[in-house]
């Protein structure tokens, strides 16, 4: 495992964690032995010099019956005594040896009562103490530090849980250079930072899919839309050169020029994430730009609209409308379009049968048939989608009665 990284480092604080409270453990029950030990040896060594001084004249009855006052008592019978001392459930509470006379003494413990064993040269002795209690402060240390391990456990193990993501995360992102947008691991309702991370990756590497896809279709596009100016320049090249031809020949060369600038604009629309810039410009003004990039015939569209102040991005709201105004016009019987309005929201009406599909497939990148010059809407209302959506609108589709509506929506009534 690498040391520097994130697991390691937790799993090492975990190990520290665990050792610390084990020791700690371990101290406290040693203490906790050692302070038990000094209570029963401040409590029974009064009584047992109180036996020694008394076994030199023997144990009367008197001095048995002072000893059951004091809630003691005393065994001499050599098999009640080997009852308890060997007795497997008999626990040794402390032990005490002499060295030079090899006496014993041990504090006994048998069903929660204390027992006095000595052990001196033959003679043995048990004095059983009535009024013994024994703690149960061992249990109480075990059983707290038995949850403070088994919660240090299930941090650890949560944590690393949360952090398991982080580590898919990582070996997914490493495949983003190789156009890997696959970022299906980091679905997640969790609000954690992990996660939440993760959720931001995948919006990044969604973000550059649409990208990479919507830089094919553009170039796609530009094929397209190049192809028939250039076919004609090249015609118009082989003819006699007289006025007339080359008049026809700067309008080639003036249709690629805004050809150009119009893909430059649609580039940076599709391209950047940043707000585009909007002013208030009136209705009329945006379609007679749209007409004069499309260099269509006045005759070919036909206005019934209010003349509106709208706040849009006029080069690119033009070009949204101007490939709107195209495709009326291309897949109209009667090659018209008519242009009405209704408040801020624009409708583009033409004869036509009805869509195919359904109006949203063809927002979607690669829509639209490979073959450019059939069932093709140029450059693809993808495009027009994404003019309009950072314009504030949203395109609808309707057909009625043999005629088709395109009807750009403001999302927001405007105050203008």
């Amino acid at each position: 495992m690498n040391r520097q990284s994130i697991f390691f480092t937790i799993t090492v604080s975990f190990i520290i964690s665990v050792l610390l409270v084990i020791a700690s453990f371990v101290v406290l029950v040693t203490h906790d032995y050692r302070a038990k030990e000094g209570q029963l040896l401040d409590k029974y060594i009064p009584v047992i010099k109180m036996l020694a001084r008394q076994e030199r004249v023997g144990f009367d009855e008197n001095f048995l019956k002072n000893l059951e006052e004091i809630e003691y008592t005393l065994f001499l019978d050599t098999g009640k005594i080997n009852a308890i001392t060997y007795n497997p459930k008999t626990k040794v509470l402390v032990e005490k040896n002499h060295p030079k006379f090899n006496d014993i003494f041990r504090v006994l413990s048998l069903d929660n009562t204390n027992y006095i064993y000595i052990k001196k040269r033959n003679d043995t002795l048990l004095i059983r103490d009535n009024s013994s209690s024994n703690s149960n402060s061992l249990l109480y240390i075990t059983l707290v530090f038995s949850i403070l391990l088994i919660t240090i456990i299930l941090v650890y193990l949560i944590t690393l849980r949360k952090l398991i993501p982080l580590k898919i995360l990582k070996d997914k992102v490493k495949t983003l250079g190789d156009e890997n947008f696959d970022f299906e691991c980091c679905n997640s309702n969790s609000k954690d930072e992990v996660s939440l991370l993760g959720m931001e990756f995948k919006k990044t590497a969604l973000k550059l899919k649409s990208l990479k896809e919507a830089r094919n279709i553009f170039i796609r596009n530009i094929m397209h839309e190049l192809k028939t100016p250039i076919t004609k320049g090249k015609f118009l090249t082989q003819l006699e050169q007289n006025e007339e031809n080359n008049e026809k020949l700067k309008s080639v060369f003036s249709r690629l020029e805004s050809l150009i600038n119009e893909f430059a604009s649609i580039e940076e629309l599709i391209s950047s994430s940043k707000n585009i810039e909007k002013k208030i410009y009136f209705l009329e003004d945006i379609i007679d730009n749209a007409k004069d990039i499309l260099m269509i015939e006045d005759e070919h569209v036909i206005g019934k609209f209010e003349n509106k102040k709208l706040e849009i991005n006029f080069k690119l709201f033009s070009i949204a409308i101007k490939n709107l105004i195209d495709n009326a016009v291309k897949y109209s019987p009667n090659k018209e379009v008519i242009i009405k309005n209704e408040n801020e929201n624009i409708i583009f009406e033409n004869q036509g049968e009805i869509l195919e599909n359904p109006l949203e497939s063809y927002f979607e990148p690669f829509s639209s048939n490979e073959d450019k010059s059939k069932d093709s809407f140029g450059l693809g209302l993808y495009i027009v989608h994404n003019i309009l959506k950072a314009n504030a609108y949203t395109l609808e589709y309707e057909h009625i009665d043999g005629i088709n509506r395109f009807i750009c929506k403001k999302d927001e009534v405007s105050t203008i």
